[in-house]
Parts: C-alpha cells; structure tokens; sequence
C-alpha cells in the first residue's frame, strides 16, 4: 500500500514510533534512503540500533525534537492507540509538521471498540479508531487523505466471537495472545492475509476490519 501510492522514491523517511526498529530496516533496504527513528522507549532503541539503525531519538510523538518541514513521509504505526483519548490530535500535528510539504503521513491504528481484547489490555491499548474518525484527524491537522481503508477484514468474524464471547465466557486472563501456531492454520492465515493483500493493492478499500491504515499528504 504504502510503496504503490508514495509519489516517487522519497530522499529520507522518518518512522514516529519504531519499536525495535525491525520495520524501519525493511524500509531502509527498498528505499535505500536516510531512516530516522523515533520512539519513547529507550529499551525498543537499544534494539534498533543493535539491529544497525544509527539516527535515532528517543522522544514522545506529542513533541518530537525536530525541525519541521524535513521528511518526504512520516510513519506512525500502532502507535495513536497507547496515547491518552484526546491527546491523540497534538501527535498528528507533530506528524503532520515534521513533514515536506507535499509529503505524505502514514497512520495505522487498531480499529473499532468492540474487537479490544485481553491482549489490549496486556499492550496498554487505550483507545481504538474508525476510519472516519482517522480522516477528519488528518483533515484537521493539514493533512488530506489520499487513501484510507480497513485491513484484516476476512477474520473480523472469527475475531469478533473471540473477544466479545469466548474470551469473557472462559474468564480469560490479560495476556500477549503470542503462542506458537500449528503450521496449518499459520499457512492458512497467511493464505487469507494474501488474498486480503491482493485486493488492497488493486485499489480495493475494505469496509471494515481489525486495522485501520491511512495515507494522507501534507497540503502545500
């Protein structure tokens, strides 16, 4: 999604939010442009740079120590989730300023109230996001969507039954929800991920699902 709708090849990328930094090095090796990173957690840093990343701050995406206007597109995934309800406005500003004019602002969130878990508990997930709720944050920090779609839509089912029945029927405990997986089914959400991947890419926008994504640019 990202790689079909970025306007050319951007000269320097940031990722607002990077964890342990495994994505910011896959974006490293298909743009093979400059990767800053930022995260507020000095341990996921650590990592980051174990793993070969050298520009890196730790900083909270409510205020970022960088001078505006620097980056051809700022990504920020799964991040608007752990902010505070209400606070989650002043971090796409920081996104939206920190970007080119011209440049485009990546977002992904959680989606929909309903589908949080024991495991969002577990990751101190406090809110979640719609799709409309997603634009008109863009729309009014100076940002226009140019593509903004639900993802993993096909398991919302499965999903669905999961955390609104069976974890509160077993009275499960808050937990990570990482367990190793029989092969089968893993081959089998893969295959189902695929299919899913294949029509986002041909320009189809799913109308709901477990994730939100949005791509927006910054208005010159």
């Amino acid at each position: 999604l990202l790689w079909r709708t970025l306007p050319g090849r951007p000269t320097r990328i940031l990722e607002a939010g990077c964890g342990t930094g495994n994505f910011a090095l896959k974006l490293a090796k298909a743009f093979r442009c400059p990767i800053d990173v930022a995260d507020l957690a000095g341990e996921g840093l650590r990592y980051a740079r174990a793993n070969g990343l050298r520009r890196m701050v730790q900083a909270d995406i409510q205020a970022l120590p960088i001078a505006g206007d620097q980056y051809d597109c700022v990504l920020s995934l799964d991040v608007l989730i752990h902010l505070e309800p209400g606070t989650e406005s002043a971090a796409v500003a920081e996104l939206a300023r920190v970007t080119r004019p011209g440049g485009m602002v990546m977002i992904r969130a959680a989606a929909l109230d309903a589908l949080r878990s024991r495991h969002s508990e577990f990751t101190h997930e406090r809110q979640r996001f719609t799709k409309a709720r997603l634009v008109r944050l863009a729309r009014e920090n100076g940002l226009e969507p140019v593509r903004c779609t639900y993802l993993n839509s096909l398991l919302l089912p499965v999903a669905l039954l999961r955390f609104r029945v069976w974890e509160p029927l077993m009275r499960a405990p808050v937990d990570s929800g990482v367990k190793p997986m029989a092969g089968w089914l893993n081959v089998s959400l893969g295959w189902i991920l695929g299919l899913e991947r294949a029509w986002v890419e041909r320009g189809w926008n799913l109308p709901l699902g477990q994730t939100v994504v949005m791509l927006a640019r910054k208005e010159k």
